[in-house]
């Protein structure tokens, strides 16, 4: 039962990192996603970046949820992008609504890893 526990948290965290990568393939999912304009060609490349950098992690996340090796590591991954993630914006605190439904979703990546932590603990 904790192997489940530990792979639908790493499944759900893998699902909200892969849903950006759909940000590679043009300056006009970004604003979809994030209500953001990517008129500076600076921005749009910076926008594409993080959605390749998203799948890295949501291919890790997927992969842990199968191979229970690599759950450390993509759990401390994990942690250190979304606490990250949730401390800028917290600091930031004005970002708009497309940005808020980000940090909800940081929220719950946030979540997930914790169920994936204490069941990782007490296994």
């Amino acid at each position: 039962m904790t192997n489940i526990a530990i792979a639908v948290s790493f499944c759900v965290v893998a699902i909200i990192h892969l849903l950006p990568i759909v940000g590679v393939v043009g300056a006009e999912k970004p604003k979809a996603l994030y209500g953001l304009s990517t008129s500076d060609p600076g921005i749009e490349l910076l926008m594409r970046h993080r959605s390749v950098l998203f799948g890295i992690l949501g291919l890790l996340f997927g992969a842990a949820a199968l191979v229970p090796a690599l759950t450390v590591t993509a759990l401390l991954a994990g942690l250190a992008s979304v606490v990250w993630f949730l401390e800028l914006a917290w600091m930031m605190a004005d970002y708009g609504d497309g940005i808020r439904k980000i940090v909800i979703a940081g929220y719950v990546a946030l979540a997930a890893l914790a169920v994936a932590a204490v069941t990782m603990a007490v296994a």
